[in-house]
């Protein structure tokens, strides 16, 4: 028995049938595993909270085009190898799709073993590359870290609570723990929070930063710290705070 790690696929296709065949190929022949998405909302929640190894991207699908699906997960700094798998054979579409960040083409028909060599090339590339990013500041080949009494596992997308209850953790909320707890105690400006999760070019309104501290939030009241370790310091951005040592920081727990 093969005691080599098996890549996660996540294949974005709406022909169910077509997902399932590619699906029982690449996991029979190619000792992959694989997930299914038939829509690219579907897909984004997806990689939002767990990680693949490598996208296989129809461009047609019923509520976005592949490209925009590609597009948003660029703005969430989700970097995963992709290859395009399409009926489109038209050169310009080829084109387009390389130039966004598209790591291969493959039109159908295609042959399933060319395919497996494909998605390996890729990997390959991928694994050389070092691009194995969950966030700008976290790494998929990170070792798990302590967060208010919390276990997080990046590899896994994990958090094991203090009572030994293990549940899905997303990117982000990864991203900004693992950057809270380097700034122990210090006062972070909402924008280099922004930039060290999401990168110094990224365009992240503040509403969705508020979005993901209410999340860290919940896991602080969860645990023995409470919902106090996490506090905002009006017009600056917040300070992570476990041991209450600078309670005289004005701030509040929003």
């Amino acid at each position: 028995m093969s005691t080599e790690p098996q890549p996660l696929i996540l294949i974005v296709e709406d022909e169910p049938e077509l997902a399932k065949l590619i699906a029982s190929y690449l996991e029979e022949e190619g000792g992959m595993r694989t997930q299914v998405c038939h829509r690219a909302q579907q897909a984004a929640r997806y990689l939002k909270g767990n990680f693949a190894n490598l996208l296989l991207l129809d461009i047609t699908l019923p509520d976005k085009t592949g490209f925009e699906l590609l597009e948003e997960l660029r703005a969430e700094n989700i970097t995963i190898p992709v290859i395009f798998v399409t009926g489109n054979s038209i050169e310009e579409s080829k084109v387009r799709g390389l130039n966004m960040g598209g790591d291969d083409y493959v039109t159908k028909p295609f042959s399933y073993p060319e395919l497996v060599a494909r998605i390996r090339a890729v990997l390959r590339r991928a694994e050389g590359s070092g691009d194995l990013s969950l966030t700008k500041n976290v790494s998929i080949s990170d070792e798990p870290f302590e967060f208010c009494q919390a276990r997080i596992n990046p590899q896994r997308l994990e958090i094991t609570l203090p009572d030994g209850a293990v549940g899905k953790i997303g990117r982000k909320e990864i991203g900004i723990m693992a950057h809270l707890r380097a700034h122990e105690g210090e006062v972070i400006p909402r924008k280099a929070l922004i930039h060290a999760v999401w990168g110094i070019h990224a365009n992240v309104r503040s509403r969705s930063l508020d979005q993901y501290i209410v999340k860290v939030r919940e896991f602080c009241r969860a645990s023995p710290v409470g919902v106090d370790a996490l506090r905002t310091v009006h017009g600056i951005g917040y300070i992570f705070d476990p041991e209450g040592k600078h309670r005289d920081t004005p701030a509040k727990a929003g």
